[in-house]
């Protein structure tokens, strides 16, 4: 009814981008995968272009809103030939502007996640763990998965351990609890 909108335009926008990723998100023998590790020639460049060519659109009318912003963080994702050029910075800055206007927990641990890929990860950990610390994220699997993760990349092997055991807990959806049991057994 308003396609002219720029939030519209952004959540469209948002759900392009999000699809076009949809192919590479599971491996051939069913496996989870990150967006760290996934395939980029799996994704939809089509998807990829509409979506970045509407979300410059939405942007360019200047009333910025939520689905504007995450939109523009999964074309900065979707931009980046490999996971190594990706432009953290700009992701976090986008996340911080997200959470200014949101202030929402999972936004809060989504900047911390990118903070970690920026800054590294004890800088991460030190925001999601700030967070969480509300109790707002304790039945959110995704906190205790991500939180692992960091403490896995800074070899704190058990704390990492005791974090995918609860977000093993948390997670309902098998291909999840089998990569957290993964990432639980390269830990031994």
């Amino acid at each position: 009814l308003l396609p002219d909108d720029p939030e519209n335009m952004g959540l469209l926008a948002l759900m392009l981008l999000q699809d076009s990723r949809r192919d590479a998100r599971v491996n051939a023998d069913g496996e989870l995968v990150t967006l760290e590790e996934q395939d980029r020639l799996r994704w939809d460049a089509a998807e990829i272009a509409e979506g970045v060519h509407m979300i410059q659109a939405a942007l360019s009318l200047r009333r910025v809103g939520s689905y504007q912003l995450q939109a523009a963080i999964a074309a900065v994702h979707a931009e980046a030939r490999d996971a190594d050029e990706t432009d953290w910075r700009q992701i976090v800055a986008l996340y911080g502007e997200l959470l200014r206007i949101t202030s929402s927990p999972v936004v809060a641990l989504n900047h911390a996640a990118a903070v970690a890929m920026s800054e590294g990860p004890e800088q991460g950990l030190r925001l999601l763990e700030a967070a969480g610390a509300g109790g707002a994220l304790q039945n959110y699997y995704l906190f205790h998965a991500s939180r692992a993760d960091l403490l896995r990349r800074l070899n704190r092997r058990d704390e990492a351990a005791i974090a995918y055991t609860t977000a093993l807990s948390l997670t309902t959806n098998l291909v999840e609890q089998n990569y957290i049991r993964r990432r639980l057994n390269e830990l031994q």
